[in-house]
């Protein structure tokens, strides 16, 4: 997580935070009082959100659940704090209340990526589970096929399931299975190139 430039030891209400964000080129998270720039992201990111977003929104039409790409911030539950999620999906007619965030979210899907991999798996998944409506949150490498999902079982108690190539992916919340394969379709998972000088 980085500061966003000039705001290092500003302390931003939501109300401040949502007016100054307007202005702003980049998107930002609240977290505790202090705005976060989000990190651009690469091919792979993009390919593997709008695949999950492809194979999600058909899944739930007819229902009344929304899906919603990481144009959309949540609000932390009991808190203050906003992020932006790769994707969420929302069931709560709460969450029809507001327009510019839901707090509801049932699933949450953050794509890794090296930068930002020891964040979501650490204080972001600290900061989501605080609510109780959350049943999948899943964690989808952009550099191997892998999908690791924290899920909540009957109980309460969170379960790390591992998905990788040849596995079906179960999301629970809204009661979706799909190839693991499908998640990554039109992904190069190719290592880089690795550049030589002639000799």
């Amino acid at each position: 997580m980085v500061a966003a430039k000039g705001t290092s030891d500003r302390y931003f209400t939501p109300e401040e935070y949502f007016a100054w964000e307007e202005q702003q080129l980049e998107k930002h998270e609240l977290i505790d009082g202090r705005v976060y720039v989000m990190a651009g992201s690469s091919k792979n990111h993009s390919i593997i959100k709008l695949n999950f977003g492809n194979l999600i929104k058909p899944h739930l039409r007819g229902r009344r659940c929304q899906v919603f790409n990481s144009d959309l911030r949540v609000n932390i539950l009991h808190t203050t704090n906003f992020t932006y999620p790769d994707l969420s999906v929302t069931c709560d007619d709460r969450d029809r209340q507001s327009p510019f965030f839901i707090t509801y979210p049932c699933l949450i899907v953050e794509v890794l990526s090296p930068a930002t991999e020891a964040y979501d798996r650490g204080k972001k998944f600290d900061l989501y589970r605080r609510n109780p409506n959350l049943v999948d949150y899943v964690l989808a490498s952009s550099e191997e096929m892998a999908i690791d999902i924290y899920q909540k079982n009957e109980v309460g108690d969170w379960l790390l399931r591992c998905y990788r190539a040849g596995d079906r992916v179960e999301l629970r919340s809204i009661d979706l299975r799909v190839p693991i394969e499908q998640f990554y379709e039109d992904v190069d998972l190719s290592p880089p190139a690795v550049e030589t000088t002639a000799q």
